[in-house]
Order: C-alpha cells, then structure tokens, then sequence
C-alpha cells in the first residue's frame, strides 16, 4: 500500500487503494543530449498546478470526482542509467499488478522505457502511440543504446514491428526515417492518419507517450531539444480527444518540459492543462457513468 505524497498534484488526492489511475514524477534527464532540465519537471508542475482551476469546460468533468493517486517523484540515482530505469520499472510493476493505470511524468524520454517494458509483460499485444517531433529511432547516440535519442528503437526491441504509431515526428536522421518505413507507423509534421490508425486499435492495450515538444515552440518553448514547425495546443488536445476514446489506454506519459528555459511559466502552464485533460480523459467512462447515475 503506497501512501500519498505530501503535496500532491491539484484534484490528485484519492488514496491509492481507491484510486484507478496512479500518478507519479520520474525525474531523470541523464542522457539528455541537448539541453537538461527535464528532471525538474514534475516537482514544478506539481508546485504550478495549484493555479490552473480542477473543471474542464472542454470535457465537462472535475479532477475533485476523479480518482488519481500522487505517488510523489521517485528517487532515482543520476549516476546509473540502468539503476533509474530498474527503480521506475520496479515501481510500476505493483501499480500494474493491482489493476491501476500509470500515469509518468518525465523527465526525458528514456523514462518511457521501462513502463513499456513492464505494461508489455502484462499485456503481450501492447501497442504504443508516440506524439514527438523527433523519431527517436537511432540505435545509438555516441555510442549508447540507452538515451532518450534511442528509446523508440529500444520499444521496438520490445514489441517488434508494427506495433509502434508516431505522428508529429519531424526531426531525425535520414537512416532513423529509411528505418520507420519497414518497421513503424511514421506520420511527418502533424496527426494525419491518426484516425484509420485508431480504428486498427480498438479494443487493443495502447500505451500513449506524449513528448511535448511535438508541440510548435512558439507555444511550449520550455523544452531541451525545441524543433520549429510543431503542431499547435488545440491541434494536440484534439488528436489526444480521440486518442483517448479508444477503450484500452492502459497507461500513458509527458516528458520533456524544461521548466527553467521558459522563465514566463507559459511552458510549465501548457504541460499542465494538457495533465489535467489527459487524466480526465482517461477517467472519462467512470465520471461519465457517475453523472448518468
């Protein structure tokens, strides 16, 4: 039984045996090529959050009828990749046990790795839909297979072809998108697609890992690695609308804010909004049978 963490995100207080979805920060950025920072994530939204309003006019539901356990940032090792990538899988794996969604916020994008690996284990037809602007297909970056460049390529050692959906990518190696064409689902620049994708995948467990500099940098500018020609904010809620309608999102992640690259806290606002619809979203079906009640 995990205990709540002391402060908590806004409309995240149900106790764990209650709650079907458990949050939680992974604050690693270790491998971060570019610009780090993301390790700084989730303790500053968390610490944000209490600005942004718990009702969604979008969506029609409050985070206070939500049921979302904060299990806190874990406490991972800077000095060992492999040892922080344990301490997150070992942690995710009772949440899966007990029939809980998880819910990870980043920290860079290797964090996703081992919640594949361990929601895989549980459901063998996994697939995951991967919103990005970088492909993240390199099989190794300077000559480490484990970075946040290299995390889709270790998902795919996973789960093999076919089974891996990216949309937004617009940067990468000539080789990583030659590569994508024979083993995923690449979609360049925005979500077209997206919807013939999704009815492929209903009824199958879906993974969903949001990388929000899919997001054009003019709206989210506090990230490591910004790439111009991103998406817009509605853009992304929109595709995350019927991502989410799909029946078996068993867990999902939001890496990469940057917190401090973005002084006016705008950054750390969008990453924000997009947590609280996301979670709604996910609880959407039990709110919605609630209200109906």
């Amino acid at each position: 039984m995990l205990n709540k963490n002391v402060e908590t995100f806004l409309g995240c207080d149900s106790e764990y045996a209650d709650a079907r979805i458990v949050l939680f920060g992974a604050p690693f950025d270790s491998t971060t090529s570019f610009r780090p920072g993301t390790r700084f994530a989730s303790r500053t939204m968390r610490a944000e959050s209490y600005g942004l309003e718990t009702y969604s006019p979008g969506l029609d539901l409050d985070m206070e009828d939500a049921s979302v356990f904060d299990g806190g940032d874990l406490d991972l090792p800077m000095g060992s990749t492999e040892l922080a990538l344990q301490g997150i899988e070992d942690f995710v794996r009772p949440v899966i046990a007990d029939g809980k969604r998880p819910f990870m916020i980043g920290g860079e994008h290797l964090v996703s790795l081992p919640v594949i690996r361990a929601l895989h284990e549980r459901y063998p037809e996994l697939h995951v839909i991967h919103l990005d602007a970088h492909t993240d297909l390199r099989d190794e970056y300077l000559g480490v297979r484990l970075s946040h460049a290299s995390v889709m390529r270790r998902a795919w050692d996973i789960l093999g072809d076919g089974r891996i959906s990216q949309f937004g990518i617009r940067s990468g190696e000539r080789a990583e998108f030659e590569w994508a064409k024979a083993h995923t689902n690449l979609t360049k620049f925005d979500f077209t697609g997206l919807a013939s994708k999704l009815a492929d995948l209903m009824g199958k467990p879906v993974y969903v890992t949001l990388d929000l500099d899919v997001l054009d940098p003019s709206v989210f500018p506090g990230t490591g690695t910004p790439e111009a020609g991103g998406v817009t904010f509605l853009e992304l809620l929109h595709a995350l609308h019927q991502i989410f309608r799909l029946n078996r999102i068993v867990g999902c992640d939001m890496v990469e804010l940057s917190p401090h690259y973005d002084q006016s806290g705008v950054s750390t606002a969008v990453a924000l909004k997009l947590l609280r619809e996301m979670l709604l979203m996910m609880e959407a079906p039990h709110l919605q049978e609630a209200v109906m009640i």
